[in-house]
């Protein structure tokens, strides 16, 4: 009977062999991770240039509405203030109704006047108020809470971030109270709406510009 002859294992190239495709499973492990993580890197930042963006644009229209609007409420206290010294009517003399429809030639026309003592006439007249409709933008925080990548921001930004956004839905609010008031020609809700927009607004404006600068530390 005939025995096949086994030749000698090699076991130097078999371990060798086993190493060599530890090493490739491990470097491609390592590269997908590298990979992801750079994929991961690139998109926060495309993340926070787009919610810098959107505060930026936020904050100069805030900025310039909360002046127009705030020419309202000014408007509004100094009517009310000559009314309510004169049970509800416009009773000043010609040189005070000229500088005040000067002050507000954009919200009051005299229409008409009646003598009612020497220097002193009750004034009539039609008002104009264009209330400014502030629209702030949240497409770019509710891109990255919809993916997900705001997770990678860390707590102290979300927080801050969730408390601008939260502060600007205040103001959407308000702005839409607003508007109702002045369809329904409720001059009086609409003066005391506005001042409390105002007051948000405030508060909105400095919250923005903190979170602008803080944006590098959300990384």
């Amino acid at each position: 009977m005939r025995f096949i002859k086994l030749g000698e294992i090699n076991w130097k190239y078999i371990l060798s062999e086993i190493f060599l495709i530890f090493v490739g499973i491990n470097l491609a492990i390592w590269f997908n991770d590298w990979n992801t993580s750079k994929t991961t890197n690139s998109n926060i930042e495309i993340a926070l240039h787009k919610i810098k963006g959107e505060l930026n644009t936020n904050l100069e229209q805030l900025t310039e509405n909360r002046t127009n609007n705030q020419e309202i409420t000014f408007f509004l206290d100094a009517i009310k203030e000559i009314q309510k010294e004169n049970s509800g009517k416009l009773l000043v003399s010609p040189k005070t109704m000229s500088a005040f429809e000067d002050t507000y030639k954009d919200f009051f026309t005299v229409t008409d006047s009646t003598y009612v003592d020497t220097d002193l006439y009750n004034y009539e007249g039609d008002t104009y108020i264009n209330l400014d409709i502030t629209e702030l933008s949240r497409i770019a925080w509710e891109t990255s809470k919809s993916t997900g990548i705001f997770h990678e921001f860390g707590y102290e930004c979300l927080y801050e971030l969730e408390g601008i956004y939260n502060t600007q839905n205040l103001v959407q609010n308000e702005i839409d109270k607003a508007t109702e008031a002045l369809r329904n020609q409720s001059i009086d809700d609409l003066g005391r709406i506005l001042k409390f927009v105002n007051q948000l607004e405030i508060q909105l404006e400095s919250q923005y510009k903190e979170m602008i600068k803080d944006l590098e530390n959300c990384r």
